[in-house]
């Protein structure tokens, strides 16, 4: 052990007495947990009512899969991390790109920090997008698996990992894919028993399955399975999420969709303002790139114009500039637009409508982005001693959880 305790991004963590687990599950508000334990599918975490710890916390806004897993693996908001989002428009390249390079961070993760101090850490991801940023500096294991086949020692620190978990490459598309998360989770730590380990799993089900429906409830009954079993390997397990799940439709299940970019071309003429979604990503059949939080460049003399006219319209929540936005939401202000949009529970934001490519939604419109998907579950397998009274939690207090405030 290098040290008794390390201090990343100006928090400091306890080193691990026994392995910790932090698990980051894609789309999970507190509900999916609680449908499924009162439908008697989760065991496990229903005895966790007494002999655990069971908080509500807050993830970031835009509560989107990026800014959240970064969030929690740094300890910190998107304003000293700087991943805002999947998707922004990089001034300095004058151009919209995705938000998976390493090179967009700016701050070490707690995973490199304690792998740098000789703690063997490991990080797995269901989604091959967040493995660069997870993995940055870090001296362990990180691999995906959307792309496990593809796993070598030197870029991965680990190889066979088919042969290790025993399952074949799941499609991107599908459940099996965050279960060979958590099978990848267990068979690690029966091997090699890691220090740290991260999981992250994908949002699949919970984008066409509301709580308490069978295909959610075997969801989490599924990962009821594997938190047992690393509950039985000895592990300090934390789950969390990155963001909740929310219906974005009407009455007969079609889509609420305000296309932003479409209403600022009629209003101040096509290629004067620029509308980004942050949610976009190279898995949009998920959610068509339709969540509930963008972003809009405007000419200075149109934006509070705009702002009044935007905040007017049906199924938007709020309008922020960008100081008022980065400061509320803890956000890069070099790295979003003039005005920050937030659409209400049951609407999403789109651009133009030609943008968008619906014919991949084959069950009617969950998706996430705004305010409505911000609390979400931070369960532990431990009690937790002396919870500070009244604080806010916040899902990238997952790690302080576990490595400090469990016996």
């Amino acid at each position: 052990m290098a040290a008794d305790r390390i201090t990343v991004n100006g928090r400091d963590y306890r080193w691990p007495r026994k392995p910790v687990v932090v698990v980051c599950v894609d789309g999970c508000e507190p509900d999916y947990v609680n449908q499924a334990i009162s439908a008697g599918a989760a065991s496990f975490l229903a005895r966790l009512d007494g002999s655990g710890t069971c908080l509500t916390a807050d993830c970031v806004v835009p509560s989107f899969t990026n800014p959240n897993n970064l969030s929690i693996v740094t300890g910190v908001p998107p304003s000293v991390h700087g991943i805002c989002g999947n998707y922004f428009w990089d001034r300095e390249s004058g151009a919209e790109v995705m938000m998976n390079d390493a090179r967009y961070l700016r701050t070490g993760t707690i995973l490199a920090a304690f792998s740098q101090h000789g703690a063997k850490v490991a990080a797995i991801t269901a989604k091959d997008k967040l493995r660069a940023l997870l993995g940055h500096e870090l001296e362990g294991v990180c691999f995906s698996a959307e792309k496990a086949d593809q796993v070598t020692r030197a870029a991965n620190g680990i190889d066979h990992v088919l042969e290790l978990v025993g399952m074949p490459r799941p499609d991107v598309y599908s459940a099996a894919l965050s279960e060979f998360v958590f099978a990848a989770g267990v068979k690690l730590m029966q091997a090699a028993k890691p220090d740290i380990m991260y999981l992250s799993t994908t949002d699949y089900v919970q984008h066409k399955a509301a709580p308490g429906t069978s295909a959610a409830n075997a969801f989490v009954a599924m990962m009821d399975r594997y938190l047992a079993e690393l509950d039985r390997l000895d592990a300090t397990v934390v789950v969390t999420a990155d963001h909740g799940m929310n219906a974005k439709t009407d009455a007969f299940g079609r889509p609420n969709i305000v296309y932003l970019q479409d209403l600022l071309d009629q209003w101040y003429g096509a290629g004067t303002a620029r509308v980004i979604l942050p949610i976009t990503d190279p898995y949009v059949a998920h959610h068509g790139a339709l969540g509930s939080f963008a972003t809009a460049y405007l000419p200075a003399r149109s934006i509070d114009d705009a702002a009044r006219r935007i905040a007017a319209l049906p199924g938007i929540e709020l309008v922020l500039s960008r100081e008022a936005a980065s400061v509320r939401f803890e956000l890069p202000p070099d790295r979003i637009g003039d005005l920050v949009i937030v659409s209400e529970r049951l609407s999403v934001i789109g651009s133009a409508r030609t943008r968008h490519d619906l014919s991949g939604l084959d069950a009617p419109l969950r998706s996430h982005g705004g305010l409505s998907e911000q609390r979400v579950p931070l369960i532990a397998n431990r009690r937790a001693s002396a919870l500070p009274p009244g604080h806010r939690w916040r899902n990238f207090d997952a790690f302080d959880l576990a490595l400090n405030r469990l016996p």
